[in-house]
Parts: C-alpha cells; structure tokens; sequence
C-alpha cells in the first residue's frame, strides 16, 4: 500500500485484515451482511442522485458537529 494516509484509528494491518475478510467472503456471506446492515436500527439507506451528495455530506458533517458539542 503506497498512501500512508488513514483515516483517525486505522492503520495498513486494519486495512489489510479488512480486504482479507471481504476477499474471502462468499456470495452468499456478503448478502447476508448486507441484508443485516439494511435491517439494523438507527440508521437507513436511501437512494438519491449524485449531484446531491456535496450537499448531504455538508448536512451530516453539521449534524455531527453539533451531536459532539
């Protein structure tokens, strides 16, 4: 891994064991993941159009500034 840069918490041994649980994922693991992932409580998915992602991200980062004040 060339870029040194992680996010606060990771480090390359984190990223590496990371890619080697999904590379090793069958099919069938990975929707079952997923499928928990959509079910779980406190959060959702929803679908919107690209363009509004700069805006969405500026909404949550406000969100979460103002959740850690």
């Amino acid at each position: 891994m060339t870029n040194k840069h992680f996010p606060p918490g990771w480090d390359e041994e984190r990223v590496r064991r990371v890619l080697s649980h999904y590379e090793k994922q069958t099919d069938e693991e990975a929707a079952a993941e997923d499928e928990v992932a959509f079910k779980s409580k406190g959060r959702t998915v929803i679908e919107v159009p690209v363009e509004l992602m700069p805006v969405i991200r500026e909404i949550i980062a406000q969100y979460k500034a103002t959740a850690r004040a």
